[in-house]
């Protein structure tokens, strides 16, 4: 299953595997306009740790992870 967010001008691309029943691994990647020299993740697949999550944890804890790390690229919001 699979889901696009977008955020502050950044796509946030999330992956869902099902481990068990009702049950899931989550990925996400971020895509962007930009490719900050020193950012190494961009556009490469990050396993959201603590799983396995229900199917509405998973999307949101991979949304709010992929919203963090554009916040860190580009700055908190004002």
């Amino acid at each position: 299953m699979q889901r696009t967010i977008e955020y502050r001008g950044f796509e946030i691309h999330v992956e869902l595997i099902q481990t068990t029943k009702d049950m899931f691994d989550v990925w996400f990647r971020v895509d962007g306009p930009i490719k900050p020299a020193g950012v190494m993740a961009l556009g490469k697949l990050i396993k959201v740790r603590t799983g396995p999550f229900s199917r509405r944890w998973a999307y949101l804890v991979a949304e709010i992870s992929g919203q963090a790390a554009i916040d860190v690229i580009l700055g908190a919001p004002e």
